[in-house]
């Protein structure tokens, strides 16, 4: 009988790499949009204002696609999907280069590539959970850092694209480039492996997590809601969410408020880009070492994002906020190394797909609410530091629901061997036999 079992290593770091490069040519990509904004504005002639409503759209469409993605998945493959996310993406920008008008934009920019990165990201993210157990962290650690990598390159490499072929042609380009998440899709080899039943039937008396039921589940679980767990994580979601997107925001302005030349703030972009990297892997590999639980660290890691973001506006020297954007960098690398693989903490791999897509979901409420209502703070007090604090509240706040979520899988894994060893207890009393 088919059954599929991580094998934590050998195929599976094909996978991770091409999770890497997926993750790179699509949340980098999104990352760097803002380079073509004031070209289409001027492009256009419309407010700033107007023109960013093509990132909010496609920032909606990666998250709101997430359950869509998630479903598809359990319906056919990780591979599938993955592959037709890379047209998507590749018709959006194909479609965008034509130039026909705004509101076109936000059909190929905004709906198709934000779609299409859903499609690949998420799947690409199920994938390397699907072949890794003991070395889960660190692997998806590994294929999240393609993201910085690919910020970092992509960044001046977008800038050269517009000089030398206007903004239309680098997005011609760039949507040739995301063809290749179709060589990273067909790469997503399924997970399949012979096994007897013997063997079956003693990993199913054991009760192994590592071991998928034989046949693939093909309804998305929105029941899952319906687990206290899972639903605290998702609120944990919605006040990290709102405390990730701010920041970026917020910081060159914050710098270039303080009177520094255009060019200081930009570094500490690349700084924080760099940390990011580095936050990434290090908690990747702190999490293999398993000293701590994955939530206990998700916790430590986030409350001290909180911490740092409440202290990063208190000194106007750059060196000073350079520092503090560098922990900054390094703490959210660290959160984003963990904060998705610990879904399976909570639902098993066989509710990991749905999990990850109702937790995509539910995520963009924050990131849709934070930004907002940092500006509108910013707007009334005429400070940019009010925008940090709002920022730090929320990472404290989410870390609070982290927890209560490793507070109740304890109670539950204690209740659960209690049970477990009650039955496989030896009676005590025999029939006939007087103690």
């Amino acid at each position: 009988m088919e059954s599929r079992r991580p094998p934590d290593g050998g195929y599976g770091w094909v996978v991770v790499a091409s999770a890497f490069f997926t993750v790179g040519l699509t949340a980098a990509v999104l990352k760097n949009f803002g380079l073509f904004f004031l070209d289409i504005q001027n492009h256009f002639g419309v407010p700033l204002s107007t023109t960013s409503w093509v990132t909010s759209t496609t920032i909606a469409m990666f998250h709101l696609g997430g359950p869509v993605a998630s479903a598809l998945t359990l319906q056919f493959s990780q591979r599938v999907v993955i592959m037709v996310g890379g047209l998507l993406t590749t018709s959006g920008m194909v479609l965008a280069s034509l130039d026909l008008s705004l509101p076109w934009l936000y059909l190929s920019m905004g709906i198709l590539q934000g779609l299409g990165i859903s499609f690949s990201w998420i799947p690409a993210n199920s994938m390397v959970s699907h072949y890794f157990v003991r070395w889960r962290p660190i692997a998806y650690a590994i294929a999240s850092s393609g993201e910085c990598v690919f910020a970092v390159m992509f960044s001046p490499f977008f800038q050269w694209l517009i000089e030398a072929y206007t903004w239309q042609g680098a997005l011609l380009i760039i949507g040739g480039l995301q063809l290749n998440l179709c060589v990273c899709g067909a790469l997503m080899r399924p997970l399949e492996t012979t096994q007897s039943p013997a063997q079956e039937t003693k990993d199913c008396l054991e009760g192994d997590d590592a071991t998928l039921p034989p046949k693939r589940k093909t309804i998305f679980q929105c029941s899952l809601l319906t687990k206290p767990e899972l639903f605290l994580y998702i609120l944990f979601a919605i006040f990290a969410a709102a405390g990730f997107f701010i920041p970026p925001l917020f910081l060159v302005p914050f710098a270039n408020s303080l009177g520094m030349d255009k060019y200081w703030p930009a570094s500490i972009l690349s700084v924080l880009a760099l940390a990011d990297l580095v936050g990434r892997l290090i908690c990747g590999w702190i999490a293999n070492v398993r000293l701590l639980r994955n939530l206990q660290l998700l916790t430590m890691v986030t409350t001290l994002l909180g911490v740092v973001l409440l202290l990063l506006p208190i000194s106007h020297n750059y060196w000073v906020i350079l520092v503090f954007a560098s922990l900054y960098g390094f703490l959210f690398g660290c959160v984003v190394a963990i904060h998705v693989t610990s879904i399976v903490d909570i639902v098993g791999l066989e509710g990991f797909d749905s999990g990850l897509g109702l937790f995509m979901m539910f995520r963009s409420i924050g990131g849709f609410i934070g930004p907002p209502a940092a500006g509108w703070l910013v707007d009334q007090t005429k400070d940019y530091s009010t925008a940090f604090y709002l920022s730090g509240l929320c990472l404290i706040t989410s870390a609070v629901f982290v927890v209560v979520v490793d507070s109740l899988l304890q109670k539950r894994k204690a209740v659960e061997a209690e049970v477990h060893q009650a039955i496989n207890k030896p009676e005590d009393w025999e029939p006939g036999k007087v103690k």
